[in-house]
């Protein structure tokens, strides 16, 4: 098993920036890859980024990239997700997630998810 726990959302204007981190506990963070979802009110839950186990490979959503930023550090068994430009359209709950054999990191299909952590960008 897996837990995964996420922390760093909050309220920020637009254009501002968020960092969030996903701790890992149970297993050997670093047989994981790893990645961050986002669901907003009304709408089903969208990929955002992630990344591969050794850190080599990162995949990411049109919608974010040149904004976001994922990484992580196997040591602290710890991944991050750097949100700058935030627009409005970025408020969702984010979800860390993570998997031993994905396939393609944007896969939906992980194996393990966080409880999420709230990001709201005002106007």
């Amino acid at each position: 098993q897996v837990q995964l726990v996420e922390s760093g959302g909050g309220l920020v204007q637009a254009g501002g920036s968020l960092r969030l981190s996903c701790a890992a506990s149970g297993r050997t963070f670093s047989v994981l890859a790893t990645g961050w979802f986002r669901q907003a009110p009304g709408k089903e839950r969208e990929f955002v980024a992630a990344i591969s186990r050794s850190g080599g490979s990162t995949a990411y959503a049109d919608s974010v990239k040149g904004r976001f930023t994922v990484s992580r550090d196997n040591t602290k068994n710890t991944m991050y997700l750097q949100m700058n430009s935030l627009k409005p359209e970025d408020t969702a709950v984010y979800y860390c997630a993570a998997d031993r054999s994905i396939g393609a990191l944007n896969n939906s299909r992980y194996a393990y998810w966080g409880q999420g952590t709230q990001v709201t960008v005002s106007s």
